[in-house]
């Protein structure tokens, strides 16, 4: 199986819900260096390196069992993202720039796809992109 299908779930089913997630960041590609791309587990820097020559995290998926974590860095370096934050959303962080789920919600996704969209939006204002 390649990257660019989902591992199947317990039932057969593909895993819709990392692939949503894993989409969110993928839309970014052209931006972004992709250092996992696998099964459960997508990771990806910004191309463009920090002052000191390193790569910037930009964002990641992993499954562990049930979870799906989406790590976002722009919501950690650029807080203030997060303050219109809904409820539905908001129940789903964990620490400063993590969101658990367990399956996937349309709503949830869209207004997390608009937060990674102003994420990635601010890190191009500051050269991050």
């Amino acid at each position: 199986m390649n990257a660019a299908q989902t591992k199947p779930a317990a039932d057969g089913t593909p895993n819709e819900l990392f692939a949503a997630l894993r989409g969110l960041l993928l839309a970014y590609q052209s931006e972004l260096s992709v250092v996992h791309d696998e099964d459960g587990h997508f990771y990806a820097n910004c191309r463009k390196l920090d002052a000191k020559g390193k790569a910037q995290f930009f964002g990641a998926v992993k499954v562990s069992g049930r979870k799906h974590s989406f790590h976002f860095m722009p919501v950690y370096d650029f807080p203030e993202l997060l303050v219109d934050l809904r409820p539905a959303l908001k129940k789903h962080m964990q620490g400063k720039s993590c969101f658990n789920f367990a399956a996937p919600d349309p709503t949830v996704l869209e207004e997390l796809q608009g937060l990674v969209e102003q994420g990635a939006s601010r890190y191009r204002a500051v050269g991050k992109l």
